[in-house]
């Protein structure tokens, strides 16, 4: 396992993937025994290419009847290179210590496209050297055909795994590293820098990071060309409870392409850092800042400002939030598909109403926990959204079964109505079921099946 082990041109082991005492693996070689659950350390090994033949003479004395088995080998090695497209990255490192034929179809650059890595014990930085360094083979240093790195949940990922794939992967278009807390904004900076055509990053649950921006070098060297801008378009920030307003201001200046931004429970945002992101991003689609409790009916005027751009908002659990916020969406924001207000305890009938006049397309509402939405509310609703087709009502204490009546009576195309904890009679659930024929009712009631 030493670095000049390491430099053979030949097959990363399975033990990239797997721990060595997980089942399917013993003494670093494959094994089709199971062993007891995984434990220890993930290791990256490196194995020469197989032979083309097998000269164990126990393998030469095989029946006639175990060489038929091996029908496979008859398919064409583009039937072979199509069957290995749809096996992980773990299993595609196996299939290739199968034989030389095998060797040579699964490091077949068309399916390294992706890497995916999953696992609180592999040793993903090494795991990503290794396979790296075998991808860049025949382009030496670059993976030009690797687009796509998914290493969500391997908790040991660190800033060096991230600085291998910002050196090595420059067509990176995607990234996900959710739940790996160990990375710092410095590797992050690297890889956005790096990797100039990344579009989507995934940083959820990495506590860490405060800020994406690039390096102080790749700023000074593209700015009088390229405004000191990212290409980023889908962001995923939820559950960076470090990241505030003016993190939030440095990443709307640049990365003014974001159209899909989640900042679910950054706590620390405010109706500041949405002044900011108005100022930037002028082209986002999606945004969620639900469970940012300092985020209130100003921060709705910011956002408003999207105008007809907006498609799906989620502000649950914002509890400064009232019908003035929603009137501000409702008044700018007529295309919007989707709104998840539950939680905001200040929206009334009359918010329900603003929505419900101005933006008849909504498809999918979630105003649980709304105490003072009522059945007036709903026929609002039923009387204008005749596309909605998700409805979520938990825990509303307002609501009655007349209002659902209603709402079934108009909207035909429900696919999924949740009245739990509500007071509503089999009735109304049982009438909702003959006019929505493919709704499912999510409910707490007893009697009704």
């Amino acid at each position: 396992d030493s670095d000049l082990s390491m430099r053979t041109l030949s097959t990363p082991s399975p033990a990239l993937i797997f721990p060595p005492n997980s089942p399917g693996f013993q003494n670093g070689r494959g094994s089709s025994t199971s062993s007891s659950s995984i434990t220890g350390e993930t290791v990256a090994m490196v194995h020469s290419p197989p032979p083309t033949r097998l000269t164990h003479p126990l393998i030469r004395l095989a029946s006639k009847h175990q060489k038929e088995q091996a029908n496979i080998d008859r398919l064409p090695d583009h039937s072979m290179i199509q069957i290995f497209s749809f096996l992980p990255t773990n299993q595609l490192c196996r299939c290739a210590r199968v034989c030389r034929r095998w060797y040579n179809l699964a490091w077949d650059p068309r399916l390294w496209r992706t890497i995916r890595l999953t696992g609180e014990t592999i040793n993903v930085d090494r795991a990503l050297k290794v396979l790296t360094r075998r991808l860049c083979q025949d382009t030496p240093n670059v993976c030009l055909m690797l687009e796509t790195v998914i290493v969500s949940g391997c908790r040991r990922l660190t800033d060096r795994g991230l600085y291998t794939i910002a050196q090595c992967c420059p067509e990176l278009r995607r990234l996900e590293v959710s739940g790996c807390y160990n990375i710092s904004n410095e590797a992050v900076f690297d890889v956005v820098s790096l990797c100039p055509n990344l579009e989507h990053l995934d940083v959820s649950g990495c506590s860490k990071v405060t800020c994406i921006s690039l390096t102080r070098e790749a700023s000074i060297k593209l700015s009088p060309l390229h405004g000191k801008q990212i290409s980023i378009r889908y962001l995923d920030m939820t559950d960076c409870f470090v990241l505030e307003d003016e993190g939030l201001h440095t990443i709307a200046a640049h990365c003014t392409q974001l159209t899909h931004l989640y900042l679910r429970r950054c706590v620390r945002i405010t109706d500041e850092g949405l002044r900011y992101l108005m100022i930037y991003c002028t082209s986002i689609k999606e945004l969620s800042v639900s469970d940012c409790r300092f985020v209130s009916d100003f921060g709705m005027r910011e956002i408003a400002k999207l105008e007809s751009r907006l498609r799906y908002l989620s502000i649950a659990h914002c509890g400064r939030i009232t019908d003035v916020g929603i009137r501000y969406i409702a008044k700018y924001c007529s295309k919007l598909r989707y709104l998840n207000a539950r939680g905001c305890e200040g929206i009334t009938d009359h918010g329900v109403e603003y929505l419900a006049k101005n933006c008849t397309k909504l498809k999918s509402l979630d105003i649980g926990k709304c105490p003072l939405v009522s059945d007036t509310g709903l026929e609002f609703l039923a009387l204008n959204c005749f596309n909605l087709k998700r409805l979520s009502l938990k825990s509303c204490e307002s609501i009655t079964g007349q209002g659902l009546q209603i709402v079934a009576a108009n909207c035909f195309d429900l696919q999924m109505l949740n009245v739990q904890d509500c007071e509503v009679s089999v009735d109304a659930l049982r009438f909702v079921k003959r006019h929505c024929k493919r709704c499912i009712i999510e409910h707490t009631n007893p009697a009704f099946f």
